[in-house]
């Protein structure tokens, strides 16, 4: 089966991609890139960095803009996809969705749409399992936003200590950010043919609500 990877550079998608990758034929990486970062649906922070992680990938990359907010967000989705289904026939959409119930039927509606199966690997897994997961098949992850949490893990790399760290909040965070604790970028993983190495960067944002502004990275 052909399947497109609905892929924002995070560590959730690029998981659910090496996933997918062992059981169908990948045939492009599909992105949104919201106007801000008060999208309810998609990844923001340092979305225009999906090209250079396309190239590590060596995968075709569909682009979207869109809005913020939810209808003209779908929308969107759903403009994708037909351009997905046109230049690559697939068949099936994948996505890194964990338990948010939000995201994961608003999705489904547009697979349903366009007659696509929708495939969530990650889809009720313990949180924490996934983060070491991550972490043992050598992916290099560093936090890009955190909101509500300390500002502190901005520019960290995920490592054992941060789990341990992430683990401790399970009372009221989501240890692995999908309730918008945190977001990341995935600089290494096991499909990438090249690492991406951030030239350039800056903390910008609030106390509680603070980005990692990628300003240039490349391929090494």
């Amino acid at each position: 089966m052909k399947v497109c990877v609905l892929y924002s550079g995070g560590k959730d998608s690029n998981l659910a991609l090496l996933k997918a990758s062992e059981e169908f034929e990948v045939a492009c990486l599909v992105s949104l890139m919201p106007e801000s970062a008060e999208s309810e649906i998609f990844h923001y922070p340092n979305v225009e960095l999906v090209e250079l992680q396309a190239k590590a990938l060596n995968l075709p990359l569909i682009v979207e803009r869109c809005s913020s907010d939810e209808r003209r967000s779908m929308e969107a989705l759903e403009r994708v996809l037909r351009t997905a289904i046109k230049e690559f026939g697939v068949e099936g959409v994948v996505t890194g969705a964990i338990r948010s119930t939000y995201q994961a039927t608003r999705f489904q509606r547009v697979c349903d749409r366009l007659d696509l199966w929708c495939f969530n690997p990650l889809w009720l897994r313990d949180e924490i399992s996934i983060l070491e997961e991550v972490l043992a098949r050598g992916f290099e992850v560093i936090f890009v936003r955190v909101s509500g949490i300390d500002r502190s893990l901005l520019g960290k790399r995920l490592d054992e200590e941060v789990i341990r760290a992430l683990a401790e909040m399970r009372n009221y965070a989501n240890p692995a950010g999908e309730g918008g604790e945190y977001e990341t970028l995935v600089l290494k993983m096991p499909l990438f043919r090249k690492k991406i190495e951030i030239i350039d960067a800056e903390v910008v944002g609030s106390e509680f609500d603070s980005m990692l502004l990628v300003k240039r990275g490349e391929l090494v």
